[in-house]
């Protein structure tokens, strides 16, 4: 296991995260890209702990998930199941169980405190997050793809599913997008990725 879980972590989470995986019996499936999820956790009907991180994620973000998926178990386990499943309870759970891996030996520098950061408050998704996400997409393989926040005002884009939108005025944090075909009007995270037409 910690040979499968070495190419897919920091080498200095290795020990740690399987330490996890054991004491809480997760079985831990590494999946294909799921556009809307890197990562989920259920409680199978056999009772099997079910942990599923995408495969296509760089380290950081790798584990980021994993332990945000682990944090879910750990949190109903602790608290019951009729806890919110991004509630108090589980941002506490989240933290306490982040907080070993928020080192030097594995963050590089330039996240640490980005992650420092977002652990004093974290979210349902790093995504939301905009500032650790593309401080964390800078660890992913390149792409032509631009941010939401770098295509120009009035500039159209097309999204993962095809779909075409034509950028608009920006909100408290989020951009307005209408949606070509249907004339919807969408919102947009800045760090949502696109592709520029």
């Amino acid at each position: 296991m910690n040979d499968i879980l070495e190419k897919y972590l920091p080498s200095h989470s290795v020990v740690a995260i399987f330490t996890l995986i054991e004491e809480n019996s997760i079985h831990l499936k590494i999946v294909n890209e799921r556009v809307t999820r890197h990562g989920d956790y259920r409680r199978m009907p056999s009772g099997v702990h079910q942990v599923t991180v995408n495969s296509n994620l760089n380290k950081f973000r790798f584990l980021i998930t994993l332990v945000h998926e682990i944090s879910h178990l750990v949190a109903f386990e602790r608290f019951g199941r009729a806890i919110l499943p991004h509630g108090q309870e589980w941002k506490l759970t989240f933290q306490q169980l982040m907080l070993p891996f928020i080192r030097p030996e594995i963050f590089p520098s330039q996240l640490l405190p980005l992650i420092a950061n977002h652990f004093k408050n974290p979210k349902a998704s790093g995504d939301t997050d905009a500032h650790l996400s593309v401080a964390l997409k800078k660890f992913d393989p390149e792409n032509d793809n631009n941010y939401i926040f770098e295509v120009p005002n009035g500039g159209v884009f097309r999204i993962y599913n095809g779909k075409i939108f034509k950028k608009g005025i920006k909100r408290r944090k989020r951009y307005e997008c209408l949606e070509m075909a249907t004339g919807k009007i969408y919102l947009f995270q800045p760090n949502a990725e696109v592709e520029l037409l």
